[in-house]
């Protein structure tokens, strides 16, 4: 039974949840406090018999955080980028909050903190380092994590829904390619010079588009010269990026180097080992050290880096009239979103449209003449 006692100019209500707890709650008038007791009691048996779901527990953003790095970000490849970005930003703001309480106006406080320029995008890191601020980007990231965790927390019954979050808007940023055939035999030819390995290695990511992780966990036991496809099952020592097995073509400019380097490969498991003959890290020094060397010695003017090498594939894919769905397939793309960056490079993408507005119209005078103006 609920109770209302009258305690000076309030009216005071007591009652049973239904997990047996004691709930009291003040008002100014009595019939206000009659109405509150009724629907309390209501729900309260509701949830007893299992007609509403029991009220969400009062949980701590800060358990939210424990709670995703250990059932969601150990499973993602990403996790010691989430740990980052909850241990820097998230923790520190919202960990000592309800998850309840981390509302709209407490996130739009914090972005207004740490990225007071979202729309500004000339202001450089230094810069920013010196003030303490983030960039739009780091900030996206940041609150794409956010909305992620805060879906949880729904799915987890710690809270009933989220605040709508938005995040800010980015520029589309282009892609760097080796621009043109004789750019990427200048590459090529600096790379000879090196150690052996890093000109097959570079060789092959431009000639098939693999990821460096690929690459790099890449078997001989995946590599089938009679067929001539190279099946992708893995990146480093875990699944791919999409967690899909695809499979890409031997091309004939890529076929002889590979069938060689196989003959003077060191190791009979791994393509491209370590000079241990292990399988490389991210941290390997081809990906990085190694890469900005041979770039210098090759004199090309623009900057590019390890992945810019799939993009290098993709494009002169697309130049040299490529079909876009196929090299959707040979990359590993879901869908075709992020294909079509490269469809403007097509030397055919434009030749349907030429006569897409029909013919020139019919005027008085010859098409091309310049027509007089008439007089005032």
């Amino acid at each position: 039974m609920g109770t209302i006692t009258k305690e000076k100019n309030k009216y005071r209500i007591r009652w049973k949840r239904a997990d047996g707890t004691r709930g009291s709650l003040y008002f100014n008038c009595h019939s206000a406090a009659k109405r509150a007791l009724s629907k309390l009691q209501a729900e309260a048996e509701e949830v007893r018999v299992g007609l509403r779901p029991p009220p969400a527990p009062d949980r701590t953003f800060g358990e939210l955080c424990d709670y995703w790095i250990e059932h969601r970000a150990s499973r993602k490849k990403s996790a010691k980028h989430d740990e980052s970005i909850i241990r820097r930003h998230l923790r520190p703001t919202f960990g000592h909050l309800k998850v309840e309480d981390v509302t709209l106006e407490e996130v739009d406080r914090f972005r207004k903190k740490v990225c007071p320029d979202e729309r500004d995008f000339s202001i450089s890191l230094k810069e920013r380092k010196l003030r303490g601020i983030v960039s739009p980007k780091t900030l996206h990231n940041i609150l794409t994590l956010l909305i992620s965790m805060l879906n949880m927390a729904v799915d987890l019954n710690w809270v009933k829904s989220r605040p709508n979050v938005k995040k800010p808007k980015l520029p589309r940023v282009g892609y760097s390619y080796l621009r043109t055939e004789d750019d990427v035999k200048k590459f090529l030819v600096a790379a000879r010079e090196e150690k052996q390995g890093v000109f097959e290695l570079y060789y092959t990511a431009i000639y098939t588009g693999m990821r460096a992780g690929e690459l790099l966990g890449l078997q001989w036991s995946a590599v089938d010269f009679k067929r001539r496809l190279v099946t992708v099952r893995r990146s480093y020592a875990s699944p791919t990026k999409t967690d899909e097995t695809r499979y890409v073509p031997l091309l004939d400019v890529l076929l002889p180097v590979l069938r060689e380097w196989k003959l003077r490969c060191t190791s009979a498991t791994w393509v491209f080992p370590s000079e241990v003959g292990t399988m490389q890290l991210p941290s390997a020094r081809v990906l990085q050290e190694t890469l900005k060397r041979v770039r210098e010695e090759s004199e090309i003017p623009y900057y590019f880096k390890f992945h810019d090498l799939r993009h290098t594939f993709a494009s002169h894919w697309m130049m040299g009239g490529g079909d876009l769905f196929r090299l959707q397939k040979v990359l590993g793309h879901k869908s075709t979103e992020m294909t079509q960056r490269y469809a403007h490079l097509s030397p055919h993408a434009f030749e349907q449209d030429y006569g897409i507005l029909g013919d020139p119209p019919a005027l008085d005078s010859k098409v091309g003449d310049v027509l007089p103006l008439p007089k005032a």
